[in-house]
């Protein structure tokens, strides 16, 4: 399971720094730590950087424009929030994230120079993010629900569909008043508009405390209200969103983050190096077999020289023992078909000799097989002729066929060598 390092950082990038370990199912994995950036980077180990930005320097919004994303929706997109911008579209940075269901896109902008601020910072105590995303996307998006967080001196507030944003020094109330929820927190005009709405809010012990009137006011307002005490720190609720996937990544256009293989390749570096032993230990393997089979072969030869120049002492050449080893094979197999029919040919005249009413009309020889087409004047001159061919045991003779042609049998009787 891949593990996070979040990292808040607060507006004054020199003030102390907030981080914390989860994992991508969105559980801690330790207790939030507050300390300098240089001791964030000890921290960070094999694990994957998300920094958390302030939101309240940030403008977090949505579009609605009918051009699929590409370069023509980024230079689409000044032209569509220049009633929310205060400053120069060129002094600012444009980032997007995943168009909603709704058709809607959200945009996150922010002060160019300013983000070159926190990238240089992280990056001179060695802190390469993957993502930076401003803080209050780590505030859950809840359909049909406003949620709420009160942390130091600012309300993170998202009404479930497109509103995303930072208020300072305001009260949860006003806050909500000033998205349009409820026309005045301490009127009752707007209770038929807000019945369908529930609010549900993140905050610490003394905030609780000190908003009870307003706990008191909005319950008379919206369908409901649960208050949820922070059981630990603001990062840790921040930290679970985030690591899910959460939020509109800065990181994008001319601040995009360049791949490095080698953290993406670090968890992976044990397996690599297996490997690599492996595939050295085969080719080391092969690479002796191979030396091994052409000492052998090269023995095999000088043996085979010996002995063949012992027997061939005019030879010129050995550089071809299975070329010389075949020509000897086929010129004793030539031989030995040589001898074989002539055998069976001394063996077809002593039968000639002692049954001379026997008439040979074809002879023909096949490997190592002799086939003969004769006529006898009978059955019992054929027979006595077939047992004298085998009588030698040398050959064994065998009629193949008989047919009558007149007063006389023709017969087809075949001689080969007896393997008995």
């Amino acid at each position: 399971m891949a593990e996070f390092l979040v990292i808040r950082i607060g507006v004054n990038i020199d003030q102390l720094a907030q981080w914390i370990v989860v994992d991508d199912s969105g559980a801690c994995c330790s207790s939030p730590v507050i300390g300098n950036l240089n001791e964030a980077a000890i921290d960070i180990g094999d694990r994957t950087v998300i920094v958390l930005v302030p939101g309240a320097e940030i403008l977090t919004t949505s579009v609605d424009i009918p051009i699929k994303g590409g370069s023509r929706f980024l230079a689409a997109l000044p032209y569509a929030l220049e009633n929310e911008l205060a400053e120069d579209i060129d002094r600012l940075h444009f980032s997007i994230g995943i168009r909603r269901s709704n058709g809607r896109m959200p945009v996150a902008v922010v002060n160019r120079e300013r983000l070159k601020q926190w990238i240089e910072c992280l990056t001179e105590v060695g802190i390469q993010p993957i993502s930076m995303i401003p803080d209050n996307y780590g505030l859950a998006r809840i359909p049909d629900t406003i949620s709420m967080l009160i942390a130091e001196d600012q309300v993170m507030i998202n009404d479930g569909a497109d509103i995303e944003l930072v208020m300072q020094r305001i009260r949860p109330g006003a806050a909500l008043a000033a998205i349009g929820v409820i026309d005045d927190i301490e009127s009752n005009q707007a209770a038929s508009l807000t019945m369908s709405r529930n609010v549900l809010i993140y905050c610490e012990a003394k905030n609780d405390e000190q908003y009870q009137d307003d706990w008191l006011l909005l319950r008379n307002k919206t369908e409901s209200v649960t208050v949820n005490l922070l059981k630990d720190s603001v990062l840790s609720q921040l930290a679970l969103t985030v690591a899910t996937g959460t939020g509109i990544n800065l990181l994008q256009g001319d601040f995009r983050t360049k791949s490095e293989y080698s953290k993406l390749f670090r968890p992976w570096r044990y397996v690599a190096m297996l490997l690599l032993a492996l595939g050295l230990v085969v080719i080391a393997t092969k690479t002796t077999n191979y030396y091994l089979l052409k000492q052998q072969e090269t023995n095999l030869k000088q043996q085979f020289e010996v002995q063949y120049r012992q027997i061939v002492p005019s030879a010129s050449s050995v550089n071809d023992p299975a070329g010389i080893v075949g020509l000897l094979t086929a010129r004793a197999d030539t031989s030995f078909r040589s001898s074989v029919f002539l055998q069976s040919l001394e063996q077809l005249s002593k039968a000639i000799k002692q049954n001379k009413e026997v008439h040979i009309n074809a002879i023909s020889y096949r490997a190592g097989v002799v086939n003969i087409l004769l006529t006898a004047p009978n059955i019992s001159t054929l027979d006595n002729f077939q047992r004298v061919i085998s009588k030698s045991n040398r050959f064994k003779a065998s009629i193949q066929s008989t047919d009558q042609d007149g007063e006389k049998v023709s017969s087809r009787i075949q001689i080969q060598v007896n393997e008995i």
